[in-house]
């Protein structure tokens, strides 16, 4: 069966697997037989480990486990060691500057991608003729298995940021299982921030034609999940300069209906990341950075999410780079003191909804959080930054 999944792929089809890791020494060896398993004899395979420094040995059991293997033709495993955990990005960069295959897939280490995908990837790759293939999680017959609800939310807000603030078409962007024909990412500079090399491609070279086939993601069964603050900060840095870069490609839009819709996208997204920062940073405050009493953690999440929604708004939505002390005070007071008033109208909406006309708390809160949302943006767009209405 697996072999038949294969059957019009070129014979002489060259493949390389790009694997990194740090601290995978409980899964890397099985991943690398099963991958092994899965691929038919007669594809020409490169598995490449890049393992950055683990401190748990991993990179030291793939040697010696290389050492002992026998050789098989067509089939070739290598691991290159990094001196230093320099991120998920640049460890990928790593892997394709000594790949050999015409097509390259990437995929982790701790069988949350499970390998016997990566044939179907291969031939949806020749058989829709495309440049990307996504192994997605949020079309038709993906799914996640064994993830808290918060790392969901996370998961839905970082696509959200994705789609809405990039413009990228692809359902699940952040997907870190991926194939691409090796000539699809030539001539892009990368800059290998954090760990969504997917979303790089997607907004550098926005002519590739990208197909998306299901895969039920799968939470690891031994070592750490590798989410944390930082990849989070980082995530937000490689979305800021992606952003940027797709500025420089984009001409100006000249009708004032698209620009009005666009920026209240804008300032809708940054809301929503809005409410991601605040979560993390109560979270990280209350159990795990400082353990803070949890009422404090939250205030200090409220007054981080307000000011990171002024600044990603300010600079991002609105477009202003003026940086002068006084302006940019005087906007981040009208920004906190219109913030609070879409609090009071939220309140005052869903009150009267639900007390005077008895409608459900639910469509109530609903109905309520859109028309302060709304004001929110009108208010700031015409008396913070500025700007006119349509504009």
């Amino acid at each position: 069966m697996k072999v038949a999944i294969l059957e019009q792929i070129n014979k002489n089809a060259q493949i390389s697997i790009i694997i990194p890791t740090y601290n995978e020494s409980q899964n890397i060896l099985s991943v690398l037989k099963s991958v092994t398993e899965y691929i038919p004899k007669k594809i020409s395979t490169q598995t490449i480990v890049v393992d950055d420094n683990s401190p748990d040995g991993t990179g030291k059991l793939v040697e010696d486990y290389l050492k002992n293997l026998k050789k098989v033709a067509g089939n070739t495993i290598k691991i290159i060691n990094r001196t230093a955990k320099t991120g998920l990005s640049s460890a990928i960069l790593s892997g394709i500057k000594q790949a050999t295959g015409d097509i390259i897939v990437v995929m982790d280490s701790d069988f949350s991608h499970p390998p016997q995908i990566i044939p179907k990837m291969i031939e949806a790759i020749k058989k829709y003729q495309c440049d990307v293939v996504v192994a997605s999680r949020y079309i038709h017959g993906g799914n996640i298995q064994g993830w808290p609800t918060k790392r969901k939310f996370i998961s839905k807000i970082a696509t959200l940021i994705a789609k809405k603030g990039l413009d990228v078409k692809v359902n699940d962007p952040m997907s870190g299982f991926f194939a691409f024909k090796k000539n699809a990412i030539k001539g892009i500079s990368f800059d290998a921030i954090g760990y969504k090399f997917l979303l790089e491609i997607l907004v550098k070279n926005r002519k590739i034609n990208v197909k998306e086939i299901p895969y039920t993601f799968q939470e690891r069964k031994f070592g750490a999940s590798k989410l944390d603050y930082k990849t989070v900060t980082d995530y937000l840095r490689s979305v800021w300069k992606l952003y940027r870069f797709g500025q420089t490609k984009e001409t100006n839009e000249k009708r004032s209906s698209v620009k009005f819709i666009s920026k209240a996208a804008r300032f809708y997204t940054v809301g929503a990341s809005g409410f991601a920062i605040n979560y993390l940073v109560s979270l990280f405050l209350s159990d795990g950075f400082l353990e803070l009493w949890y009422l404090h953690a939250n205030a200090f999440g409220i007054i981080f999410s307000i000011t990171t929604n002024f600044l990603l708004n300010k600079t991002w939505t609105f477009n202003d780079r003026d940086f002068n002390k006084t302006k940019t005070l005087k906007q981040f007071g009208k920004f906190v003191l219109f913030s609070s008033i879409g609090a009071l109208i939220q309140l005052g909406v869903v009150f009267t909804l639900v007390d005077n006309y008895s409608l459900s708390y639910p469509l109530s809160l609903s109905l309520a959080v859109l028309t302060a949302a709304f004001g929110n943006f009108i208010l700031n767009k015409k008396l913070t930054f500025k700007e006119k209405l349509l504009e």
